[in-house]
């Protein structure tokens, strides 16, 4: 009985070691995890960056414009000369 018991735990040891993943990998997201955790806790301690900055998006200036705010993304007074 004795030892049909050792090959039982022995079988078990052994699937649990091939579930298990490597001590590298689980230290590695440990790591991953307690920075993103500080990382979370400084910036909720010190706030925003830049408390007054808001998007200046106005929504479309006409109702047949699809582009957010009426800017194509242009860069106004760029126009090309073809080349010259």
């Amino acid at each position: 009985m004795a030892d049909r018991h050792g090959l039982f735990l022995q079988r078990v040891v052994a699937l649990l070691k091939r579930c298990v993943p490597p001590p590298a990998l689980t230290g590695f997201l440990v790591l991953l995890v307690v920075v993103f955790g500080v990382s979370y806790a400084v910036g909720s301690a010190v706030g925003p960056v830049a408390p007054g900055m808001h998007s200046t998006d106005t929504g479309p200036r006409d109702p047949s414009d699809s582009t957010p705010g009426g800017d194509t993304g242009d860069m106004d007074g760029m126009h090309s000369d073809g080349g010259r």
